[in-house]
């Protein structure tokens, strides 16, 4: 795959803890040298990414209920509010894992389905990110039915902070139990252009990398 085809999958991501101004700053000047598909930086520094954005093609998403997704659906919706007002163009949403654990699958349907009405409402796009280290199989296809009721525009396989990221398994697993209309983010672990391509290979079309540059460069 040639190395502008796959920089244009790429959400270039810094949402490490001890992200600093500096981080954001060099992740921008990267996104535009390579023309990545997003950024995908921490809800504080959306304003400085937008901003540092303005005039080009490079959309700066965000997450909400992140890493662990166990806020009240009040506080995700208060996220999201504000995410939308400040301007970004997509948020990556973590669904509350410990309701899909439990099996309360109709409050996991509400949570996504408030906060798509919202999200789409407002023009921008949504990612559902499963966290499927964490999740069985048939967790992950009930979770896929439930998407697909809602309408999301992506799921997305993993935050990086719960145990494994993307396997080309899982996204297999995703990609048949998805309409064609739901696109599939494979994020968390993949570090080479082989495993990113790999995963594209197994239905996804955008990754979420911070290793984006090599991969692009293979340096």
């Amino acid at each position: 795959m040639h190395n502008h085809l796959l920089a244009s999958l790429i959400d270039h991501t810094a949402l490490k803890p001890d992200t600093i101004q500096a981080n954001i700053n060099q992740l921008c000047r990267e996104a535009i040298q390579y023309q990545f598909a997003a950024v995908c930086v921490p809800p504080v520094y959306t304003k400085q990414a937008i901003r540092l954005l303005d005039d080009t093609p490079i959309k700066v998403a965000t997450v909400l209920g992140f890493p662990l997704g166990y806020q009240p659906l009040t506080i995700k919706m208060a996220e999201a509010m504000w995410q939308c007002d400040v301007g970004v163009d997509e948020i990556d949403i973590v669904v509350n894992i410990g309701w899909i654990k439990d099996g309360r699958w109709d409050k996991t349907e509400k949570e996504i389905s408030v906060l798509a009405d919202y999200i789409q409402g407002q023009q921008k796009i949504i990612k559902v990110i499963f966290e499927t280290a964490l999740l069985a199989n048939t967790q992950i296809v009930q979770l896929c039915d439930i998407c697909a009721r809602v309408g999301v525009n992506f799921v997305k396989t993993s935050t990086g902070f719960s145990g494994g990221g993307a396997t080309t398994e899982v996204v297999s697993l995703m990609r048949d139990n998805l309409p064609n209309n739901i696109q599939i983010k494979a994020s968390g672990g993949i570090k080479t252009a082989e495993q990113a391509e790999a995963m594209i290979a197994a239905g996804a079309t955008r990754l979420g990398c911070s290793n984006s540059v090599a991969i692009v460069t293979g340096k």
